[in-house]
């Protein structure tokens, strides 16, 4: 039984999963948004927000820490000198996790994670084109009427003259 036992194990060993989160973060610390499937995407958040909490301390120790998981100098001079300042008022929730349409290949859950308030404000979604469909059909219905209505309009003012 895993009782107390926090964090998804996602069929990887130890180190695997730890080099794998450590990759998935500078990805979203460089790139601001990736496509990945669900649960990586759950568990990765912790580490991209617990990135975040030490850009923003700022110090000698925080940049120490965030070493330890960012391999790139340059992702991690941009999370201590632009990401973090940005985040100065907020206090959590730095990630946005968006469920899109699931893998073609095996149907695994997919999902968007982003910074949130960088870039682009809303993320753009592949699940809606079921919902999208719908309105689409019903717009041109609304419309088809509203011509009609104004020759039917037009046809006695022609009468009147």
């Amino acid at each position: 039984m895993r009782h107390l036992v926090s964090g998804r194990k996602l069929n990887r060993t130890a180190s695997h999963r730890r080099a794998m989160f450590s990759n998935m973060a500078v990805s979203i610390l460089d790139k601001e948004r990736i496509i990945t499937t669900l649960p990586k995407a759950k568990e990765l958040r912790g580490v991209v927000e617990r990135l975040i909490t030490y850009g923003k301390k700022g110090d000698l120790h925080g940049r120490r820490l965030a070493a330890r998981r960012i391999n790139d100098e340059t992702v991690l001079k941009k999370l201590f000198d632009d990401i973090a300042p940005s985040y100065k008022e907020r206090e959590g929730g730095y990630t946005r996790i968006v469920k899109i349409d699931d893998r073609k290949g095996d149907k695994a859950p997919m999902a968007i994670i982003e910074l949130v308030g960088r870039g682009s404000q809303d993320a753009v979604r592949k699940r809606s084109k079921k919902k999208a469909s719908a309105p689409k059909a019903a717009a041109p219905a609304a419309s088809a009427p509203a011509p009609a209505a104004s020759s039917e309009e037009a046809a006695p003012e022609a009468d009147k003259e």
